[in-house]
């Protein structure tokens, strides 16, 4: 957000409080228009502010950005290059010396037009975009990069949840490298919507008592809208908030309060949404919610603790919800995407750029996937189906290799080893009656009056079942408390290694399956 007042140019906090008294001048929500023609964007967010027009096709805006009082016609292009300009010099005045290079980060919807126009823009703003990544990957970089985080796989949701947009990204991570899975994207569920709940309910209250709507008056409603995102951040932090605003309509002062459960109670449709949209990227994956690991809050909207409550009442117990309200150790939800960039920039700063750039390559990132997990069965002489444990998790991109350690029974022995593939299921059972202090069940003693009677608990679970086996392999005198090592790696030319041994035995079982076929998707 950029704002301009008497030829002095104002950015972030300071161009925000201009929306009030010089809303022609403050341009705002500018970036998902750059590389886009004025016919497909949509102006919706900018009511407030300065409004887009078309110039040459491309998107600009009218303001007073000089001392003249003749507007002048700036295009978006400009505007970014403008703004990046500012974001460099505060980030050279911080660190104390000149910033001349950076990692930008984009939605996951953002095409290569609109890359290639953002990369002009920071050109001209004297920035080399060393590159692009996208929003949801720079914030599992952010936790991931931690010193006391565990690169293990899992499967994380990004949610987030900005002032004008919402965008979700399932992600597979496999031995810390990122897959995107799935995407979703909303721009009727946001942080501007909430913020909406307040303008109208003390814009209610005002009406009521003052028989006059402040929403009516443009420069009314845009105190109030400034002062109802205040409102609503306070709310974040504490149970209750105060709003007050200063000759709100009509020279009349305005101040209310109003508690968490009332806003959260406002605010219950909106919550839904978030959560609706954050079940369909799953869906969309093709996951249930019990394959989910952990679950990434990101964006300013995100602060809200009845979104991550909500959240905790989907997924199940063993899904780490990472925000502020759920988690102390939890970073900063607006600080992101900011950080996973520094963390990016700060990884590949030494190299080329055509070597930044051949990493970025179809070639080299769209690369083999598993469809399945490749796991293993072992079965010793006292066991006939053994127990299946994965090994390369399914979305797992080629080349991999793992190494999984299995116990053996007690006693040792033979054991036969059966590389398999194996297929998540979601099993459905009824949870079991409750029994109550005399011992009876809950349901007999409701016998009598079946109207009470409540309808049995479904339990979900995630269970494997085994599906083709690829190899099998016996290892024979295993000693007593004895443990198996079993190796697999898919190699870049798709062929599949397995080893099979005994822990501090001598020897071994090493076996080659061939090259496994990949389907359309791309999966193996």
């Amino acid at each position: 957000m950029l704002s301009y007042v008497g030829g002095e140019e104002f950015n972030g906090t300071q161009a925000k409080a201009q929306l009030v008294r010089n809303s022609k001048n403050t341009v705002a929500y500018f970036r998902d228009f750059l590389g886009k023609d004025f016919d497909a964007i949509d102006p919706t967010p900018c009511h407030p502010s300065a409004h887009p027009m078309k110039h040459d096709s491309t998107v600009a805006f009218s303001i007073h950005d000089t001392d003249s009082e003749t507007p002048n016609t700036i295009t978006v292009s400009e505007i970014t290059t403008r703004h990046i300009r500012r974001l460099a010099s505060s980030a050279s005045d911080f660190l104390g010396k000149q910033v001349n290079s950076a990692v930008i980060t984009v939605p996951t919807n953002f095409t290569e037009q609109q890359k290639h126009a953002l990369n002009e823009a920071a050109k001209e703003a004297g920035i080399e975009v060393l590159q692009f990544i996208s929003e949801p990957v720079a914030a599992v970089l952010a936790y991931d990069a931690r010193s006391e985080a565990k690169i293990e796989d899992k499967i994380v949701v990004v949610a987030d949840l900005g002032g004008t947009r919402s965008d979700i990204a399932v992600i597979a991570s496999r031995g810390g490298m990122y897959s995107i899975l799935a995407t979703a994207h909303d721009y009727d569920f946001n942080g501007a919507q909430l913020d909406q709940v307040l303008v109208d309910h003390f814009s209610k209250e005002f009406l009521k008592k003052h028989k006059s709507d402040p929403r009516e008056h443009h420069r009314s409603l845009a105190k109030l809208k400034l002062e109802a995102e205040g409102t609503k951040k306070a709310l974040s932090l504490s149970a209750n908030a105060t709003i007050s605003v200063e000759s709100l309509n009509e020279g009349i002062d305005f101040a209310s309060t109003i508690n968490r459960t009332r806003y959260e109670t406002l605010s219950g449709k909106i919550f839904a949404g978030f959560t609706r949209l954050i079940e369909g990227a799953i869906k969309k994956a093709d996951l249930d919610v019990l394959d989910i690991d952990e679950v990434i809050l990101s964006g300013g909207t995100s602060h809200t603790p009845k979104i991550a409550s909500n959240l905790q009442s989907l997924f199940s117990h063993s899904t780490t919800i990472l925000s502020p309200s759920t988690s102390s150790t939890a970073i900063n939800p607006s600080d992101l995407a900011a950080r996973g960039a520094a963390i990016q920039a700060s990884l590949i700063q030494e190299f080329d750029l055509e070597d930044i750039a051949q990493s970025a390559h179809p070639m080299v990132t769209v690369t083999p996937h598993l469809r399945c997990a490749i796991g293993v069965l072992l079965v010793s002489e006292d066991s006939e189906k053994g127990v299946f444990k994965p090994v390369l998790e399914a979305e797992t991109s080629a080349p991999a290799r793992r190494t999984a350690i299995f116990n053996c029974p007690r006693e040792g022995g033979d054991v036969l080893v059966k590389v398999c593939e194996g297929v998540r299921a979601i099993k459905v059972s009824k949870a079991s009656p409750k029994s109550n202090a005399n011992g009876k069940n809950a349901e007999d003693s409701d016998d009598e009056d079946d109207d009470s009677e409540d309808e049995e608990e479904e339990v979900r679970e995630k269970v494997w079942k085994v599906g083709k086996v690829l190899a099998e392999a016996a290892i024979k005198g295993i000693k007593k408390g004895g443990k198996v090592e079993v190796m697999v790696n898919v190699g870049g030319d798709l062929g599949v290694l397995v080893t099979a041994r005994e822990v501090g035995g001598k020897g071994g079982v090493r076996g080659t399956l061939g090259h496994v076929g990949v389907v359309e998707n791309g999966k193996v």
